[in-house]
């Protein structure tokens, strides 16, 4: 059965972008970093170029986009399990939108998946929904640019002056090209924090027969 709903609409919904928001303040509360319009729009953007550079259809492509901007409404429940609790309101919203249960099963499925505790690329839209999410490291993600009250993870964002995520011309690999500035955070510290969540992008990368590279100022890092 063919769908009718569309990325724009999901994007313009008022009851998502309300969902959207108040689980970004709730975030905002505990004292996380930006996961707004800002965050869930990068996300389906990114997700959406890695299948249309890969040759998915322009249907997997805009499920793909769905799903990264949906991807994080379960922060509204609690960030404990956000994944699982995110992919269940996806589930009743986009089923009264009357969506075929095959287009469902693929974006609550991705949603279900993208958490790094329980995360698994489980298929194309699921892989890429991780490495876009897990790849959105940027300095204006951090709220508070008070440099003498940052904690370690408002630093390693802060000091990523520049990031690209790209799929090299051969398509062989995923490409995360990193600037970081040293004077704020140390390379090191940028892997003690986003250690376990490159690990799965490699693995997401492994789903569709890619390697997984990070440049950092220029060099190679992984």
């Amino acid at each position: 059965m063919a769908s009718n709903v569309t990325y724009e609409y999901i994007r313009r919904n008022p009851d998502i972008m309300e969902y959207i928001r108040r689980s970004d303040k709730s975030l905002e509360a505990i004292g996380y970093t930006e996961h707004s319009f800002a965050h869930v729009e990068k996300t389906a953007h990114t997700a959406a170029m890695i299948l249309r550079e890969l040759g998915y259809s322009e249907r997997e492509t805009e499920l793909a986009m769905i799903a990264g901007f949906l991807h994080d409404i379960g922060n509204i429940i609690n960030r404990a399990d956000h994944a699982q609790s995110g992919a269940v309101m996806a589930f009743r919203l986009l089923d009264r939108l009357n969506m075929p249960a095959s287009e469902i099963c693929s974006i609550i499925s991705a949603i279900g998946n993208h958490d790094e505790k329980t995360a698994q690329p489980v298929d194309a839209i699921s892989a890429a929904l991780i490495i876009a999410d897990k790849t959105d490291v940027r300095r204006s993600r951090v709220r508070n640019t008070t440099l003498t009250s940052f904690d370690i993870h408002d630093r390693v964002n802060y000091a990523v002056t520049c990031s690209k995520l790209s799929v090299s011309d051969d398509k062989k690999s995923f490409i995360l090209d990193l600037t970081i500035d040293t004077e704020i955070s140390s390379v090191l510290e940028y892997f003690e924090i986003f250690m376990e969540r490159m690990l799965l992008c490699k693995r997401a990368a492994q789903f569709f027969g890619l390697s997984f590279r990070i440049y950092m100022n220029g060099n190679t890092v992984l």
